[in-house]
C-alpha cells in the first residue's frame, strides 16, 4: 500500500487537480453563476414604535425607502427560481442611529444561503425625526365657476365639519385651514357629490397632503342651486300723525324692485313683495318721517335676497299740517235725492244758510268749493232697514251730506241735519 501511496505521486496530484478543474468547468457550463437585477425594491420598516413611543413621526429622506436597484449573484438555477417578491429589503428602527440612519438588510425569503451575494445601490435610509404635531381644523366649503344665468348658489354644507390631521411638526405648524372646493359651473339644479380635502398655508398655498395622516380625506359637499325672480316692491304705512298733521298719501321708497331667491316652487307664485304697515309707524309726527327698513325681515320663508344689502330701503312718508275751509252753505245749494214716486219733497221753509268748515291738506282743500260739494240729502236715508213700508206725509230731519273724499277732506263741525218737508203728489 506504501509503494501504491508513494509511485507515480506526482501523476496523482495532477489527475486529481485535473478532475477538479474539469468538474467546474462542466459545472460552469451546466449551471454558471449569473447576475439578477430588481428596480424599485420597496424597503420595510420594523419596530416603528420606537419613534412613535416617544411621540415622535419621521419622514424619509430622498426616497431611501426605495431601492433604486438591487443585484443578486448566485447559480442560474438559483436565480431562475427567484422573482422580485422573493426580495426583502428591511430597516429594523433598532438599529437608527444618532445620524438618524438604518442600514437596509438584503435577502431573499429563499435560497438565501445559496446566493453568491445580494447589494443594493443604497445601503441605508436617511430619515428626519421630529416632534409629532396634532392639529384639528373646521372645514370650509367653497364653489368655483358660476351658475346658470337666473340662478344663484345657496347654502353650502358638508356632512363632517371638522378634520383632525397628525403629522411632523415643521408642516402641521404651517396648515392655517383646510377646505373642500366644488365646480358649478352652468348648474340649474342641487348638486351633492364627494369631494377631497385640500390643505393650505396663511397665503393659501396648498400643502402636500402625503407628508400628513388626517382622520377623513373627503366628505360629501351639497350645494343648494336657487333660483331668482325680481319682483316690484310696494310701502305701507300705519298710525296717525300728531293732532292738526296729516299724511299726504305719498309714500316714497328709493327701491321700487328686489332681486330675490330661492327654490322654484317658493318663489312662482310671488310677484310682489309688500311691507306691511308696522314696518312704518308715524304715530305722532308733525313733519315728513324717514325710515329705514330692511325688507329681508319681511320676506316669505324660503325666500332671500340675491344681494343682501339691498335689503335695507329707504322709506319717506310725507306730512302736512291741517288746513281749513270754511263754506257758506244755502239752502237752494241742497239737493234732495232719490225722492220715492208719487211724492214730492222741499226743504222746510224756516231751513237757514249755515257755514260748513272742511279739514285737509292744502292741495285736497283747493278742490272744495260749493261747486264741487254737492250738498245732498238723501230720501233713501228714511227707508234704510223699512223696505216695503209706506212713506208717510210729514216732515224729517235728514243729514246732509257732501262730494268730497272721506280719506283726505273731513268736516269740523257736527253732523247737520236739515228738514225736510215730504208728502204725497197731488
Amino acid at each position: 500500500m506504501k509503494d501504491w501511496f508513494t509511485k507515480n505521486w506526482g501523476l496523482k496530484l495532477g489527475s486529481l487537480i485535473f478532475a477538479c478543474v474539469l468538474w467546474v468547468i462542466v459545472t460552469n457550463i451546466n449551471d454558471p453563476v449569473i447576475q439578477y437585477k430588481v428596480s424599485n425594491v420597496p424597503v420595510r420598516f420594523i419596530h416603528t414604535d420606537v419613534i412613535s413611543s416617544q411621540g415622535k413621526v419621521f419622514d424619509v429622506l430622498d426616497g431611501t425607502d426605495v431601492i433604486d436597484q438591487v443585484t443578486i449573484t448566485a447559480a442560474r438555477s438559483i436565480i431562475d427560481s427567484l422573482s422580485e417578491q422573493n426580495i426583502m429589503a428591511v430597516a429594523d428602527f433598532n438599529d437608527l442611529t444618532m445620524q438618524e440612519t438604518i442600514s437596509i438588510k438584503l435577502s431573499t425569503n429563499k435560497y438565501n444561503d445559496k446566493l453568491e451575494s445580494i447589494k443594493g445601490n443604497i445601503d441605508e435610509v436617511r430619515l428626519k425625526i421630529e416632534n409629532k404635531k396634532t392639529l384639528s381644523l373646521a372645514l370650509k366649503a367653497t364653489t368655483t365657476g358660476e351658475v346658470s344665468e337666473g340662478y344663484l348658489l345657496g347654502d353650502i354644507t358638508t356632512d363632517r365639519n371638522l378634520v383632525k390631521i397628525s403629522g411632523p411638526e415643521s408642516v402641521v405648524s404651517q396648515i392655517a385651514k383646510a377646505g373642500v372646493d366644488v365646480t358649478v359651473s352652468d348648474f340649474t339644479n342641487n348638486i351633492s357629490t364627494d369631494a377631497d380635502i385640500k390643505l393650505y398655508d396663511a397665503d393659501g398655498e396648498e400643502i402636500d397632503r402625503s407628508l400628513v395622516s388626517m382622520n377623513i380625506s373627503s366628505v360629501k359637499v351639497n350645494v343648494e342651486i336657487l333660483e331668482t325672480k325680481r319682483v316690484p316692491l310696494y310701502y305701507q304705512v300705519s298710525g296717525t300723525p300728531a293732532e292738526g298733521y296729516m299724511m299726504t298719501g305719498q309714500v316714497e321708497g328709493n327701491v321700487d324692485s328686489l332681486l330675490i331667491a330661492g327654490k322654484a316652487n317658493r318663489i312662482r307664485d310671488i310677484y310682489q313683495i309688500e311691507l306691511p304697515e308696522e314696518a312704518v309707524n308715524v304715530t305722532g309726527q308733525t313733519e315728513d318721517m324717514m325710515a329705514i327698513v330692511n325688507v329681508a325681515d319681511y320676506l316669505p320663508e324660503g325666500v332671500s335676497l340675491v344681494n343682501p344689502g339691498a335689503g335695507l330701503v329707504t322709506v319717506t312718508v310725507y306730512i302736512q299740517p291741517e288746513q281749513r275751509k270754511m263754506i257758506k252753505i244755502k239752502p237752494e245749494d241742497i239737493r234732495i235725492k232719490n225722492i220715492p214716486d208719487g211724492y214730492e219733497a222741499a226743504l222746510a221753509e224756516d231751513t237757514e244758510e249755515y257755514e260748513e268748515t272742511f279739514i285737509g291738506l292744502r292741495d285736497d282743500l283747493s278742490l272744495v268749493n260749493i261747486d264741487n260739494i254737492e250738498p245732498t240729502v238723501n230720501i233713501d236715508d228714511l227707508q234704510s232697514g223699512n223696505e216695503g213700508e209706506t212713506l208717510k206725509d210729514g216732515t224729517y230731519e235728514l243729514v246732509v251730506s257732501y262730494n268730497v273724499d272721506q280719506e283726505k277732506v273731513s268736516t269740523a263741525e257736527e253732523t247737520k241735519y236739515v228738514s225736510v218737508l215730504i208728502k204725497k203728489a197731488e
